[in-house]
């Protein structure tokens, strides 16, 4: 078959090698110059399938209602007449109840075990250098409350069968030995030892690399201008100045595709979260993280690479604006300056913004559509990494009529009808 894979993000490009390799003719299209240039560029760094959670649960609406007000807030709401955002909102705080939150969090999890099995599978296929390390996440608590509250979580790790680890703080020191150096400002943690770190950039370049060996066609500064519906189905897509035509297409255009999907009278409830991250040189190896440890206080993730710290994290709900803000960065800075000071340097740290493709339930929007040709890659949030190579080995299965590896209920877009 034909394939036209709309977007060349993590997700993208994740697609189009699955697709490629059972010899499909796969084109991949992008408005960017290269592989990766968008949301993939500098995320969080996580490939967290322990720590998969759906932001909408229970006690969330107080908890949002604190984090605003705090001075280093992880959480800020644009005051705007958006009802697109209304809607959106809406649906969260549907889902921010026991029930909701255990069937959405088994559901993310399914996908994102599934791709951590996979990614193994795919770095024993092709060799790819991401910088990649599997020394696991360590959710760090600074108060006895955050210690009570995970109790829930660790419950639904255990039915789901996610290999787990709480610690006392001695536990943590002895997981990330930099916080023997801050172990007053911890009392314990939750370590998730399945969980691995990489850079999402060096891996979405690398397989776009190993894609084109596969005769993988990519389309760059190539701006998406519509689907082409006609006779109840996808006939092609309309880009500036021509329409290109394939047997299936596969959006995987993160946070915007909504944008593109309305147009042919298909909603997904789908809206940019926008975060922030960090990357600085590490300067003392025994002031750097070992891994990623995420700080609960403040929602913010410090993810170790091999010469560099990543520090990803904080929310807004701001629509499709991608301005950096320098007030913003002042919580990463916090963050690592706080737990892991002196270990890199942050006069040099690349400083970056880009949005999340999040759904209101988290699980992301994967596999057929009302249109026999059209297919869905999107709405990942900050998972986008974490979840990308089972995503795309699941939906190429789906476009393929294949019989996917695992239970394909409750993540199409039919949960929203």
């Amino acid at each position: 078959m034909k394939i036209l894979v709309l977007g060349s993000g993590v997700i993208g490009v994740t697609n189009a090698y699955y697709l490629a390799k059972l010899g499909h003719e796969v084109t991949v299209v992008d408005r960017q110059p290269a592989a990766a240039l968008e949301t993939s560029y500098a995320n969080a760094g996580q490939l967290s399938p322990g720590y998969s959670s759906p932001w909408s649960a229970p006690g969330v609406p107080l908890k949002a209602v604190k984090w605003m007000m705090q001075d280093l807030a992880p959480l800020r709401i644009q005051p705007a007449l958006d009802p697109v955002l209304f809607k959106w909102m809406a649906k969260m705080l549907g889902n921010c109840n026991e029930a909701a939150y255990r069937v959405n969090k088994s559901r993310m999890l399914r996908i994102a075990e599934y791709s951590r099995d996979s990614m193994v599978e795919l770095n024993n296929d092709v060799v790819l250098n991401y910088d990649q390390r599997f020394g696991g996440t360590l959710q760090v608590f600074r108060t006895d409350k955050q210690v009570a509250s995970s109790k829930a979580d660790v419950a639904i790790l255990k039915e789901c069968g996610v290999n787990y680890e709480v610690l006392d703080r001695q536990g943590c020191i002895d997981r990330e030995p930099a916080l023997a150096h801050v172990k007053e400002k911890i009392i314990g943690g939750l370590r998730l030892p399945g969980d691995g770190t990489g850079d999402c950039f060096k891996f979405t370049q690398g397989l776009a690399k190993e894609c084109e060996k596969l005769g993988v066609t990519f389309m760059y500064n190539t701006t998406i201008k519509g689907l082409i519906e006609n006779q109840g189905d996808i006939q092609g897509v309309q880009l500036e100045s021509q329409i290109i035509k394939a047997d299936r297409y596969v959006v995987a255009l993160g946070s915007y595709s909504p944008l593109l999907l309305s147009k042919v009278g298909i909603k997904i409830p789908v809206y940019p979260v926008k975060g922030y991250s960090l990357t600085l040189p590490i300067i003392d190896e025994s002031r750097a993280p070992v891994s990623t440890v995420m700080d609960e206080t403040y929602k913010i993730g410090v993810t170790r690479f091999d010469d560099r710290i990543r520090v990803g994290g904080t929310a807004e709900l701001t629509g499709y604006d991608l301005s950096l803000k320098d007030k913003r960065r002042n919580n990463v800075d916090f963050v690592v300056s706080d737990l892991f000071s002196g270990g890199g340097d942050l006069s040099k740290a690349e400083f970056w913004t880009g949005l999340r493709p999040m759904t209101p339930d988290g699980t992301p929007v994967l596999g057929a559509t009302k249109y026999p040709s059209l297919y869905l890659n999107t709405g990942h949030g900050t998972l986008g990494w974490t979840m990308a190579v089972g995503s795309a080995r699941f939906v190429t299965d789906i476009i393929c009529g294949r019989q996917p590896d695992i239970d394909p209920s409750g993540l199409n877009i039919e949960r929203y009808a």
